[in-house]
């Protein structure tokens, strides 16, 4: 298969799949001519890695899945402790976002939002400069 063909069985773009090769998580075998040849098994591996960073692992953490995933001896609390972490960042975020909606809620209701000039989102975004 060639790229278009696998970027259209997995949903990623080729742009993405060229990447993936580019900083090695990927290596498909190359004909005399240089194109990329596609097999099942990177078809798998793309599936993988786009299933991986759609949950929002890194770029590194994704590569380590990969190592985990390859490593037939690998332990199941190596792989809960890398998504147990990347869950906790999510967590992390999801509070940040959570206390910035909160803010900007409450600037959004303090401001009249009519023809006078004064107004509490830019004052408050003012204080910060």
């Amino acid at each position: 298969m060639n790229v278009s063909d696998v970027a259209r069985r997995t949903g990623l773009p080729a742009k993405t799949i060229r990447y993936y090769e580019e900083i090695g998580l990927i290596a498909p075998h190359r004909a005399a001519n240089g194109y990329r040849s596609f097999d099942d098994a990177d078809m798998h591996r793309l599936a993988f890695l786009g299933r991986a960073r759609a949950l929002g692992f890194s770029i590194e953490d994704c590569r380590t899945l990969m190592a985990l995933w390859d490593d037939r001896d690998r332990s199941s609390a190596d792989v809960k402790q890398l998504a147990q972490g990347h869950l906790e960042r999510i967590d992390r975020k999801m509070a940040e976002l959570a206390q910035m909606r909160d803010t900007l809620a409450h600037l959004v209701e303090t401001c009249h939002g009519d023809e006078r000039p004064d107004c509490p989102i830019l004052a408050d975004l003012a204080r910060g400069a």
